[in-house]
C-alpha cells in the first residue's frame, strides 16, 4: 500500500527570551494510504507540533517530509490543496446555517455556486447533517458542530484528513457516533486519518497503528495490539498501561501548545 506522509528527520524548534526550545527533535514516520493512525504523546510531547508542520501551519526547522505526493517544503499549497484539517477549537460560524457554512467552503475551493450547493447538500447527508441544514451552527449541539467542522474538511475531497482531538468534550453517544464517522470515511472513501487524541480508549478504538512521541521524538510505534504485548505483557492488557510503561507519564489533559518545554 502506499505511503501517504512521510516525513525524516523533522524538527522544530522555537526561539523564546528564555533560549532556543526544542519542540520536535527529528521526527521519522510513515502512514500509509487508508490508515488511521493515532498519534499520542504527554503533554508537551510535540504531537501537535507535529501536526501543525505537516499541514502546513507551522514551518520546520529542519528535516523533510511530503503529504499526499507533495513536498512540504518545496509545494506548500500542493499538500493544503489534498487535506483537511479539523482544529481542536472547530471553526464555524455561529451566525450563519450549516447549508450557508457548508457553500461558503465550496465557494472558498472555487467550486461553482451550483456545484458548492450541490456538494453542501452530498455532505449534510454523508454526515447526517440534512435535517440541520438551515439550523443556525450556533444553535448545533457539540457533536453536531464537530460533524460539520468535518464536512468542511471534506469539501475537496481531500485524500488525508488531519483530526486535532476530535472528540473534546463531546458526551459518550457523539464521541460514539464520530468513531462511526471516522471509520465510515476510511472505509467508504479510502481517506487516510490522521489522529491525535488524549483519549487512550479512543485510540484503541479506532487507529490501525499508533506512533507514541515523548520529549519531540518517536518513543513506540505499531497495531495497539502489538504495542500492548509488548510493553505492557498482553494484547489485552489497557492501553493506559502500556503508554506509561513507553512514556513513564500519563496522556496529555489538553494539547501540547507551542512553545512549550519539553
Amino acid at each position: 500500500m502506499a505511503t501517504v506522509i512521510s516525513a525524516a528527520g523533522l524538527t522544530r524548534t522555537f526561539q523564546t527570551k528564555a533560549g532556543p526550545v526544542a519542540a520536535v527533535r527529528g521526527i521519522d514516520l510513515a502512514v500509509r494510504e487508508g490508515e488511521i493512525l493515532g498519534f499520542l504523546g504527554p503533554n508537551g510531547a510535540g504531537k501537535t507540533t507535529t501536526l501543525r508542520m505537516l499541514t502546513t501551519l507551522l514551518k520546520p526547522t529542519g528535516g523533510a517530509a511530503t503529504v499526499a505526493g507533495h513536498d512540504l517544503a518545496a509545494d506548500p499549497a500542493g499538500v493544503r490543496a489534498t487535506i483537511g484539517y479539523v482544529a481542536q477549537c472547530g471553526g464555524v460560524d455561529p451566525q450563519i446555517t450549516v447549508r450557508e457554512e457548508l457553500a461558503t467552503q465550496g465557494r472558498m475551493y472555487r467550486l461553482p455556486k451550483a456545484e458548492a450547493g450541490a456538494r453542501a447538500g452530498e455532505l449534510a447527508r454523508e454526515l447526517g447533517l440534512t435535517g440541520l441544514l438551515d439550523r443556525k451552527a450556533g444553535a448545533l449541539s457539540g457533536g453536531q458542530r464537530r460533524r460539520l467542522d468535518i464536512a468542511m474538511a471534506l469539501t475537496h475531497r481531500p485524500k488525508v484528513l488531519f483530526l486535532d482531538e476530535p472528540t473534546t468534550g463531546l458526551d459518550p453517544g457523539s464521541r460514539a457516533d464520530l468513531w462511526d464517522l471516522v471509520r465510515r470515511l476510511r472505509d467508504k472513501h479510502g481517506t487516510t486519518v490522521f489522529l491525535t487524541t488524549h483519549y487512550l480508549d479512543e485510540a484503541d478504538a479506532l487507529a490501525d497503528r499508533l506512533v507514541i512521541v515523548d520529549r519531540g521524538e518517536v518513543a513506540a510505534e505499531g497495531t495497539p495490539s502489538a504495542l500492548k504485548l509488548k510493553h505492557g505483557g498482553s494484547i489485552d492488557a489497557p492501553l493506559q498501561d502500556t503508554f506509561l510503561a513507553i512514556t513513564g507519564r500519563g496522556p496529555s489533559p489538553s494539547a501540547d501548545t507551542a512553545p512549550v518545554a519539553v
